[in-house]
């Protein structure tokens, strides 16, 4: 695991998963939302986009997270990634996340709503067609996905050996 590509729902927690798995894999964080969206939550022109991530994942490794909906050149990413997880946990859960998080935006919540009939096939049909040879992870629930990290953790305490 040397170049993942976190993807997910509004407020599944894939930031919180990236920062989690970079503490535990010592990999860059790349945090796409950061990048991509302009003064005034204008988004990054695609093919500008396109080279800001051409440029990001010609790096050895990284940890990106991030899901931009329509607006996002995810095939960009996937193409260099030897790891993907996909967070596809609930509406109701992203729901409440983002309510708690912060104030957002209309075409936020139609993104939120229509993720899993409009945009997740879409997505599902990017990994499978660049991204066929990566290790795709699927977690629908928050405790598979502390698994996953406690998995990692241990692995990580193997690697170090024990501490004086």
């Amino acid at each position: 695991m040397q170049r993942v590509v976190i993807l997910g729902r509004g407020a599944s927690g894939k930031s919180t998963l990236a920062r989690a798995l970079g503490a535990i894999t010592k990999l860059p964080v790349i945090e796409l939302d950061k990048l991509f969206w302009q003064p005034g939550l204008l988004p990054t022109p695609r093919e500008s986009w396109s080279a800001v991530q051409e440029r990001l994942a010609g790096q050895e490794q990284w940890i990106m997270d991030g899901d931009l909906g329509p607006d996002d050149a995810v095939q960009v990413r996937l193409r260099r990634a030897d790891t993907v997880i996909l967070l596809d946990f609930s509406l109701v859960r992203c729901a409440c996340h983002a309510i708690k998080r912060s104030r957002e935006r209309a075409d936020f919540w139609r993104w939120l709503l229509a993720y899993r009939r409009t945009y997740l096939p879409l997505l599902l049909q990017a990994i499978a067609q660049h991204a066929s040879t990566a290790d795709v992870l699927i977690f629908r629930d928050p405790r598979a996905v502390e698994r996953f990290l406690n998995t990692h953790r241990a692995s990580a305490q193997c690697r170090i050996g024990p501490t004086l």
